[in-house]
């Protein structure tokens, strides 16, 4: 299929436009796979590349796929509940308040690649990182600092990721390859219903806040970019068993200016660094399977780990302000792939990952309760009889419950506690150049 570099960028620009708009949280505020093929085998992709959104995972891949052109979207549907206590009396009785006003997600990918030569490819990959939404209707915490009860508004975040990774990779022998992108990075984030922080902001006055803080809440959307390096090796060791690994630097990002007093460091918000192992066992000749483990340096970004137990951290949008709280995370991918015929490929996959959030952190997490550990994939290929591939997958994660033991106020005594389920399906439609 031929395809002028105008029609190519017409595409890229287009995707990237629409991407923002995806909001999602499965290990982390990551997502757990990059691809719909990679995303059916639980994101297990480090040394098994299959589409030319290989460079989300592992740029190094992108030499093994070959030219060509992959397009796919996924509606993602995730399930955000909170409780909050004080004293011995849970706000609303013992009710659970469901975050999902907004209740489903579209989240498209793109990704472009040519061999230059049979040891060198060029390419692009569009996708969306990450991010975190929550949604709760007004009354949520008619007892707490989060107050939006009394002014008739609902509480929640919107943190979107897009990144847009222009790749170069190549061989370096007939056994070893190697592969970086530029990681261009575009955020926006949104913060409704935070009024009543005011008073824990700099210069903030706790008795009397007025709506829409600047700085903190109801600012409408702001947005960042950024910039970062991921690089990435495969090499094959035998006909059977290949291994690749990849590190992606911290992205630094602009500060999110209209929310300075909410974020620590005056609105800073860096994408972590991150880096994973993967293997690739060719167990039959028709059966694949990948295993990968990934860590997330969560812990290096004072806007996701600076602790919010007790408020004990300091003042809103200070360098020591309150966070999320997160620790460090680690995520172990487990895949398979089995060639059931010669126009259909199936899959299935297992992910799981360290918890995040501690009990002691789940008060600011009410808004980012992103505390999902297991989810499990399925998916499959069909060979069409133009030669292209119709690629589909299917995601579960398991519901999670962390139940806090921290103030829930800092005020008053009390403990909040988070859970969350998801569900995803997602299609993909790419051919050979």
């Amino acid at each position: 299929m031929k395809l002028t570099t105008k029609k190519l960028l017409t595409i890229a620009v287009t995707a990237a436009l629409c991407a923002p708009m995806a909001s999602w949280a499965t290990v982390g505020y990551f997502a757990h796979g990059y691809g719909i093929k990679a995303k059916g085998m639980g994101g297990a992709g480090v040394a098994f590349s299959q589409d030319a959104l290989a460079a989300a995972t592992n740029p190094a891949g992108m030499v093994l796929v070959g030219s060509r052109m992959d397009f796919g979207i996924e509606l993602f549907r995730p399930e955000r509940e909170a409780q909050s206590s004080f004293g011995s009396s849970p706000v609303g009785g013992s009710s659970w308040y469901d975050g999902d006003e907004t209740t489903n997600f579209l989240i498209p990918e793109f990704g472009y690649n040519r061999m230059l030569n049979k040891t060198m490819s060029v390419g692009i990959s569009v996708y969306g990182n990450g991010g975190m939404n929550s949604d709760y209707d007004a009354g949520i915490y008619s007892s707490n600092p989060m107050n939006p009860a009394s002014k008739g508004e609902g509480t929640g975040v919107d943190l979107a990721q897009l990144f847009i990774a222009p790749t170069f990779a190549m061989k370096i022998n007939e056994k070893h390859s190697f592969g970086i992108s530029l990681n261009l990075a575009y955020q926006t984030f949104e913060a409704t219903g935070l009024s009543d922080f005011c008073g824990f902001t700099p210069g903030g006055n706790p008795a009397g806040c007025a709506d829409g803080v600047e700085g903190l809440s109801d600012q409408g959307k702001d947005s960042s970019t950024g910039y970062g390096l991921r690089i990435g090796w495969v090499g094959e060791f035998s006909d059977m068993v290949s291994v690749g690994v990849t590190y992606q630097t911290r992205t630094q990002m602009g500060e999110f200016d209209k929310y300075d007093q909410l974020f620590a460091e005056q609105g800073d918000f860096d994408i972590p660094a991150n880096y994973a192992i993967g293997i690739k066992v060719q167990a039959l000749p028709t059966t694949v399977i990948a295993f990968d483990v990934e860590r997330i340096l969560y812990g290096d970004v004072k806007a996701i780990a600076n602790d919010n137990n007790g408020w004990t951290g300091g003042i809103l949008g200070t360098d020591n302000g309150p966070g999320f709280g997160w620790d460090d995370m680690t995520i172990f991918k487990l895949g398979v792939q089995h060639q059931f015929d010669k126009n259909l490929v199936v899959r299935a996959g297992f992910v799981m990952g360290d918890q995040p959030i501690s009990e002691g952190e789940t008060q600011f997490n009410v808004l980012a309760p992103a505390v999902i550990e297991k989810h499990l994939t399925l998916g499959a290929t069909m060979i069409l009889s133009n030669g292209a591939e119709l690629s589909g997958y299917y995601m579960h994660a398991f519901e999670e419950t962390v139940k806090g033991d921290s103030p829930g106020n800092p005020a008053d005594a009390g403990h909040g506690n988070i859970r969350m389920s998801q569900n995803a399906i997602g299609i993909a439609y790419g051919w050979k150049l």
